[in-house]
């Protein structure tokens, strides 16, 4: 891990340190130790990583945190500070006594970063400023090789989940217009309970996936319910974590079981051919804004509304082609109409697609890393939208 970006960031602004706040939830708190927990800990970064974790943590922490110190609250008479000063203040005096310990008097924090706290901080003339550089998120844009890997793995853990899927789209019957499995409506639900289940045998888990159907798929990010039709698109989006790693992966596939209309079918090469123009551009030193340009040149040249053509509309091409991905499900940087650069070692989604109630929805989602000379694609997942029971 190269943090000589941060190194930089605290030199050129004055600081001596970086601070975090936050559970384990936060990915820059895990990126910079290794460590999660599910109460709120510190972590503080001057050169090297500081810890300051409860009693009920100090233990795991130092079996497992990637940190140069470790220290409890007790070390900075946390008890004594709540005795006498209270909670809130209590909480204050110890994190500064903590930071002053390490030669801290001036720290950058999130933009995220608790007000209290940091109020709490000036109070015992803690100088602390905003970082609005997003400096570790710019960091963490850049992925290892071992970073790569656990996205590798996830994605490829995310296939079989994706499989699962098809495979209950496969297996149902069609009556009246409904998909039908072990005599029961299929339903978006049964559909995501089996994703699920196998990404929870290989180790992965995901708080929601979207299983859409027709009129719901021409919502982006409608989680899908009810039973599933024939004859309509079905879009499944699945983004899940590993519980060891904490690297997501991410992958759409758009299906429709029997006959899709015309323009469904239309809509699903055009967005074959988005996807493809997006990829024929990617290569490190490229604007992530020329990756998505190619994808509206697409959309529009057929007639069909985009957000960059009409910033108002709500059919059509509607969102963005792409974001990172790693410890968070949405990183830097984004594909998009910002003119931000790619690097090799980006790991970017890139995901096109078209909506209208009236037609249904369709989206095709590949995960990709960006190379010196182009990219490599993470996905091996089959593109086909008919899919006969």
């Amino acid at each position: 891990m190269d943090l000589s970006k941060l190194d930089a960031y605290l030199e050129r602004t004055g600081v001596d340190g970086y601070l975090i706040e936050a559970d384990g939830d936060n990915a820059n708190q895990r990126y910079l130790s290794d460590f999660t927990a599910p109460d709120p800990f510190v972590t503080l970064y001057n050169g090297d990583v500081h810890l300051l974790v409860s009693a009920l943590e100090y233990g795991r922490a130092n079996r497992t945190a990637r940190a140069d110190s470790i220290e409890r609250h007790v070390d900075y008479d946390h008890r004594s500070n709540i005795a006498e000063y209270g909670s809130t203040e209590g909480k204050h005096r110890t994190l500064s006594a903590f930071l002053q310990a390490h030669g801290v008097k001036s720290v950058a924090v999130p933009e995220t970063f608790p007000i209290g706290t940091a109020d709490g901080l000036r109070s015992h003339e803690i100088s602390v400023r905003a970082d609005t550089d997003g400096v570790i998120e710019s960091i963490r844009a850049t992925k290892t090789d071992a970073e790569i890997e656990h996205i590798r793995t996830a994605q490829n853990v995310n296939e079989l989940a994706m499989s699962r899927a098809e495979e209950l789209l496969i297996a149902a019957s069609v009556e009246d217009g409904t998909l039908v499995y072990d005599d029961e409506p299929l339903t978006s639900e049964r559909v995501k309970q089996a994703i699920e289940i196998e990404l929870l045998s290989h180790g992965f888990a995901l708080d929601e996936t979207i299983v859409a159907c027709g009129a719901d798929a021409a919502d982006p990010h409608d989680r899908g319910s009810g039973p599933l039709k024939a004859n309509e698109s079905i879009i499944v989006d699945i983004f899940p974590r590993s519980k060891e790693t904490g690297y997501y992966g991410d992958l759409t596939r758009t299906f429709c079981v029997g006959e899709p209309s015309d323009t469904l079918a239309e809509w699903y090469n055009l967005t074959l051919e988005a996807q493809q123009a997006a990829l024929s551009k990617i290569e490190a030193g490229v604007s992530g804004s020329v990756v998505h340009a190619a994808v509206c040149d697409v959309y529009e040249d057929a007639g069909l509304p985009t957000l960059r053509a009409d910033e108002r509309t709500e059919t059509g091409f509607i969102h963005t082609t792409g974001h990172g991905i790693g410890l968070d499900i949405h990183e830097f940087p984004r594909v998009s109409e910002q003119d931000i650069e790619l690097e090799a070692g980006n790991v970017v989604t890139i995901e096109p697609g078209l909506y209208d109630p009236d037609v249904g929805g369709v989206r095709i989602e590949d995960l990709v890393v960006v190379t010196e000379d182009g990219y490599e694609n993470l996905t091996d997942y089959d593109k086909r939208l008919v899919i006969d029971p």
